[in-house]
């Protein structure tokens, strides 16, 4: 198997071992829970040396699709499907059903989603979010920060920052449960209506913290994403800085073709 797949497509050797042991993996012929073959069976299966496997380990790791357990090697992490998200998650209609963005998605994709709030509280103002908002660095804002799961999985941060003199006056804010259709709910409920959502991504690899808290190996690639809720009165009245694993989702977006 290694000799037909590895002999396929171009570039150094350990590129196209490592491309075929990812190709294994995504076909299912390396399970979730299954050991990556060792150093010695790879050198032995490919017939080359094993500072190339070593090279090419460090390839399908960057994939985020295994995972390094000291004194046992690689095993194949129990990553859940692929989910989208998609420039239709904030619809206003979403919110008034009582679905908030997240939940909506995990539920039309089948998986079972759960959500774990971490902070609710004050804070100081980090230096983008307040640019962002449009207020002094360190001015004392609401922090909402969630951890976010899928079938037992954590895939995504979020860290919400709202302006306090929109905040204060709505107690729903300060929950764990802020009720059905989530925060932009509650906002819109108290006369804040949404004209546009502005997303900005990058992608890169996780820092060592971020991978611990997202279950990837160090390196693994995710997406930074910071949103700006914008309402038809001109005002950002919130700053979301997300982080996700970069293998867990795919973004579509409907861009119109007119002015």
């Amino acid at each position: 198997m290694g000799t037909a797949a590895g002999g396929a497509g171009s570039g150094p050797r350990y590129v196209q071992i490592a491309d075929d042991l990812v190709q294994q993996i995504r076909a299912g012929v390396l399970k979730a829970g299954d050991m990556v073959p060792s150093e010695s069976e790879l050198v032995d299966r490919y017939g080359v040396s094993g500072g190339t496997i070593r090279k090419a380990m460090v390839e399908v790791r960057a994939s985020g699709l295994v995972e390094t357990r000291h004194g046992k090697g690689s095993i194949v992490k129990n990553r859940p499907p692929v989910r989208h998200r998609s420039s239709d998650r904030f619809r206003r209609s979403l919110r008034q059903g009582g679905q908030a963005a997240y939940l909506a998605e995990s539920a039309q994709s089948g998986a079972t989603a759960k959500v774990s709030v971490l902070y609710i509280g004050p804070m100081d103002a980090p230096e983008d979010a307040a640019e962002r908002l449009g207020v002094p660095a360190g001015t004392q804002v609401l922090a909402r920060r969630r951890l976010y799961f899928r079938n037992g999985t954590p895939v995504e941060t979020a860290s919400s920052y709202l302006p306090w003199d929109v905040v204060k006056e709505i107690p729903e804010l300060f929950a764990e449960n802020p009720g059905g259709g989530g925060i932009y709910a509650r906002l819109e409920d108290h006369g804040h209506e949404f004209a546009e959502f502005v997303e900005t991504l990058q992608a890169r690899p996780a820092s060592k913290s971020e991978a611990s808290e997202l279950a990837l190996s160090p390196g693994a690639p995710v997406v930074h994403l910071i949103r700006e809720a914008r309402t038809t009165a001109g005002r950002v009245v919130e700053v979301c800085d997300t982080l996700m694993a970069a293998d867990q989702f795919v973004f579509q977006y409907r861009i119109p073709a007119d002015d």
